[in-house]
């Protein structure tokens, strides 16, 4: 637990950094919306100002609306590229972004999951939260042995993103995503949230049953999943005292 979002970025950059260093080619799988821009950020930086290399980096995206161009404003072609990309030196090539306008979604689908495969796997996978448990666009109720296909968005999940659009009318519907499966082959999981709106969220995912209601709750059964929170969003844990304790006692552990 840190105790603001701008720590909590911080931590994740760190941990993103000692895997890139560890292997210059790593596969990095990304998320999208505001949880981690903070990262993006300190990534940029560190960039600039440490040298972090991103010249042999591979990266995939979750996930894409259905329906938008890749230069539209709320398409995560463009989140990425304006947040991230065009500040790093990762080869246009090495990035993998769903598609939200392919002429045959089941083909594409077909073809991220075997680029996957070719590129080595994901070593390091960064996901946030839905204010219902959701990771990607898994919706409550998604298979935990998913795979990249089209979701059709849950109307909570349409009512929060509303606030980047217009409005709610103009939020897509559908979505290409990958799956709880695809995500959980990666071989490190980072969890980000920050913001009491996700503190229900969290605590279902980390202290409840592995359910497909709250898909984030697969994570449990990852042998290497971490969750990088902010003081607000671990506010629900009933074991808090105890991470805490565990975190201040992690350095000295054998």
């Amino acid at each position: 637990m840190q105790n603001d979002a701008k720590q909590m970025s911080r931590v994740a950059a760190r941990l993103v950094a000692r895997v890139l260093n560890a292997k210059p080619d790593a596969v990095l799988g990304l998320a999208t919306g505001s949880t981690p821009l903070g990262l993006y950020k300190e990534l940029v930086r560190m960039h600039r100002d440490e040298g972090l290399d991103f010249s042999q980096v591979t990266t995939f995206n979750l996930d894409e609306y259905v329906g938008l161009t890749r230069d539209h404003e709320q398409s995560y072609h463009y989140f990425m590229h304006e947040n991230l990309f065009k500040y790093i030196n990762i080869p246009k090539q090495n990035i993998h972004i769903p598609s939200g306008t392919t002429e045959n979604y089941a083909a594409f689908c077909s073809w991220y999951e075997n680029r996957i495969v070719e590129c080595g796997g994901v070593d390091l996978q960064i996901l946030g939260i839905g204010s219902d448990g959701h990771i990607a666009f898994n919706e409550p109720s998604s298979s935990l042995g998913s795979r990249t296909r089209i979701k059709t968005l849950a109307k909570q999940t349409i009512d929060d993103n509303a606030r980047f659009f217009d409005s709610a009318e103009d939020v897509p519907i559908y979505a290409i995503t990958m799956g709880v499966g695809t995500i959980m082959e990666a071989r490190k999981l980072i969890l980000m949230a920050n913001g009491s709106s996700k503190a229900e969220a969290v605590a279902e995912a980390i202290e409840g049953p592995v359910t497909s209601m709250i898909t984030a709750s697969a994570l449990q059964m990852h042998p290497d999943a971490t969750c990088v929170l902010d003081k607000e969003a671990a506010g629900s844990l009933k074991m808090l005292d105890y991470y805490t304790w565990i975190q201040t006692k992690m350095p000295d552990a054998p």
